[in-house]
């Protein structure tokens, strides 16, 4: 039999597997997990042209995994976001599509030719990697409390210019250096409810401490203003990620220093985040 063919049962099988067991994606997944085995790309898989030996079993072992709700990313070792790909595992949260949205808007704003920017609990350091990389000339600054997200933050951060802090953002006295100091504050926090109904890899394998926020999600998003308010230059800019639901009182929390107040919506048409304009003087 063909390899191609081969190769395309056992996605077949897999795929119904993943199904079976409620996974989202059990397509992509399916083949995500097989260019795994072979060392190669999704889009390249109608190319082997052979499988090696112990193909069968090592994918069924990660068909396995990824019935049992192992996150895929952790199976596999790496996230994608945007442009670039990041290391991940046990520990930190896993980049979202969603946020892909807030990184789309960072890139297409007008910053000072070599400006400072802030990425308010990193995880991986996945925004901070992808601006970096789309603005070299730019101060970038990672910042986290977690240890584990801090561990993945510089090893995807190696090699690069961005400064990776460890910081608390409910602490109103952080990086006193920065005030008034940053062009452009990104930041996506823990800001699902502490009630909220999440699927069984978030639940079991993203950190709880990356994922809530409190009762209303909000417990971050206010330090973040504070921070904000101190650390941005007059007309320096903010971007945070919310939940679904949160757009007002995300907005509202911005009235009093801020101007052109806006909220955006993610890939899914779901209200995601909120920007906002440091007010200047007069």
């Amino acid at each position: 039999m063909h390899t191609v063919t081969v190769l395309r049962r056992a996605i077949d099988d897999a795929t119904a597997i993943l199904a079976d067991a409620g996974v989202t994606s059990p397509r992509g997944d399916a083949e995500e997990l097989a260019a795994h085995v072979l060392g190669t790309a999704r889009g390249r898989l109608p190319l082997i042209d052979a499988l090696t030996g112990d193909f069968a079993e090592r994918y069924g072992q990660l068909i396995a995994a990824r019935a049992g709700r192992l996150p895929l990313q952790h199976l596999i070792g790496t996230a994608s976001f945007g442009a670039v790909t990041l290391e991940v595992g046990p520990g930190v949260f896993i980049p979202r599509p969603e946020t892909e949205a807030l990184l789309d808007w960072a890139v297409r704003q007008q910053l000072d030719p070599r400006p400072v920017i802030v990425d308010l609990c990193t995880g991986s350091g996945a925004l901070a990697v992808a601006l970096a990389r789309h603005r070299p000339a730019a101060r970038v600054i990672a910042v986290d409390n977690s240890a584990d997200a801090l561990h993945y933050a510089r090893r995807n951060t190696a090699g690069t210019a961005v400064d990776v802090r460890c910081g608390d953002v409910t602490d109103p006295t952080l990086f006193a250096d920065l005030d008034e100091n940053v062009d452009l504050i990104v930041a996506n926090p823990p800001y699902l409810p502490d009630d909220a109904d999440v699927e069984p890899e978030v639940a079991e394998h993203d950190p709880p401490a990356a994922l809530f926020g409190g009762p209303d999600g909000m417990a971050f998003i206010a330090p973040i203003v504070g921070l904000a308010a101190q650390w941005l230059k007059p007309g320096g800019l903010l971007a945070v990620e919310h939940e679904d639901t949160a757009s007002d009182a995300t907005k509202a929390l911005l009235h009093a220093g801020f101007d052109e107040i806006a909220g955006h919506r993610d890939l899914a048409g779901r209200p995601r985040f909120v920007t906002a304009r440091r007010k200047t003087a007069g």
